[in-house]
């Protein structure tokens, strides 16, 4: 229970990495306000397991591009849970389609950066006020954004990089109010992203590609999470943390 009594928020909490992510730190003794987009039937069974097995958490919908909506997520965090964040993770995201450069909009193009990179922006600096010496916020960049991502996904890495840089900066700017930032980079990780995005044939190959011959899972990554949210980890920021097998090396 290394988390117990922290408080903690985790956008796109409710599925995948992300619900993986929010039992686990329940499970550490966090309480959890887990964030959903579209889907409350996620974010209720989310909450439900962390509740079965004796945890704390609660849900919220809220759409992390809207400056709006992060406010109202704010504002139930702390009726849920009172005004002291300890943990933030900004998971939210997406790729939603693979297209080449001539097949970029001007509405795809804001899409990937919104979701991708705006909300990690925007959610930090509504929650940073709450939060005090010993907080920890974790991004969530991507593999693409050290490899420049598969067919179509250029722009997915290039959102994703721009996540990377971000934390790298936020880690200096919050450092001094003892507030660490630290980024996850996942690589082949089995969830319902590469089942909508990637081919079973190249989810193989690159799978066989990888040192240890096979994809992750979304608990191995939410274990990292739980570990850099935790004091285990005070000297550690900044960083930008690969997650895929030693299929990439930073």
């Amino acid at each position: 229970m290394k988390l117990k009594g922290k408080v903690a928020v985790v956008t796109g909490g409710a599925r995948d990495i992300g619900r993986a992510i929010s039992l686990k730190l329940a499970s550490e003794g966090a309480k959890v306000m887990v964030n959903y987009f579209d889907v409350e039937a996620e974010a209720e069974e989310t909450v439900k397991l962390i509740k079965e097995k004796g945890g704390e958490a609660v849900y919220a919908q809220a759409d992390a591009t809207k400056l709006d909506d992060i406010k109202g997520l704010k504002e139930k965090t702390v009726e849920a849970f009172g005004e002291k964040v300890d943990i933030l993770v900004n998971v939210a995201g997406g790729l939603f389609a693979r297209k080449s450069l001539q097949e970029i909009d001007e509405k795809f193009y804001d899409l990937l950066m919104d979701v991708n990179f705006k909300s990690a922006v925007f959610v930090s600096q509504a929650f940073e006020p709450l939060m005090g010496k010993g907080g920890s916020i974790i991004n969530f960049a991507s593999q693409a954004a050290r490899d420049g991502g598969g067919p179509g996904a250029t722009l997915y890495g290039a959102s994703k990089g721009a996540v990377m840089t971000f934390s790298r900066g936020l880690a200096k700017e919050l450092g001094p109010k003892g507030i660490r930032v630290n980024a996850l980079n996942p690589g082949m990780i089995a969830t319902k992203f590469h089942d909508d995005f990637t081919k079973d044939e190249v989810r193989t190959k690159v799978a066989n590609a990888t040192p240890l011959r096979r994809e992750g899972k979304a608990e191995e990554v939410a274990d990292l999470v739980a570990y850099l949210a935790s004091e285990e980890a005070s000297f550690l920021t900044g960083n930008n943390i690969d997650i895929n097998g030693g299929l990439a090396f930073s």
